[in-house]
C-alpha cells in the first residue's frame, strides 16, 4: 500500500476556516484512499473527508498543514491537496462579502 506526507504552509487570510475546509474535504472525497491532516507532524490526525473534524483544526495564517495519505491514489491525492493549500484555497477570488466598509 502506497503512503504518501506532505506539509505546506497556510497561506490565505483566515487560515482552514469554513469555506477552505470545505474546499478541503470535497477535493479529499474525490480519492478513493485514506487522507488525514494535523498541525503537527506527530499528530493528532483527522480525518480530512470530515467537514466538521477538519474545522475543528482551526489552523490559523501561517500554521504547517500537514497531509498523511495511504491508498491506491495517494500520490495523485496529496499533490492535488497540496495544490490546493499551496493556491490558498482560491480565497483570492472576487468575494461578495469582503467590501470595503465605505460602500
Amino acid at each position: 500500500m502506497h503512503a504518501v506526507t506532505a506539509s505546506a504552509v497556510l497561506t490565505n487570510a483566515v487560515g482552514l476556516h469554513a469555506r477552505p475546509s470545505v474546499k478541503l474535504t470535497r477535493l479529499a472525497k474525490t480519492f478513493a484512499c485514506d487522507i488525514e491532516i494535523a498541525l503537527s507532524a506527530d499528530g493528532p490526525w483527522v480525518d480530512a473527508k470530515s467537514p466538521v473534524k477538519v474545522m475543528r483544526v482551526k489552523a490559523p495564517q501561517g500554521s504547517i498543514l500537514h497531509v498523511r495519505v495511504t491508498g491506491e491514489d495517494a500520490p495523485a491525492a496529496a499533490r492535488a491537496i497540496m495544490a490546493l493549500v499551496e493556491a490558498g484555497f482560491d480565497e483570492a477570488e472576487a468575494d461578495p462579502q469582503r467590501r470595503d466598509s465605505h460602500d
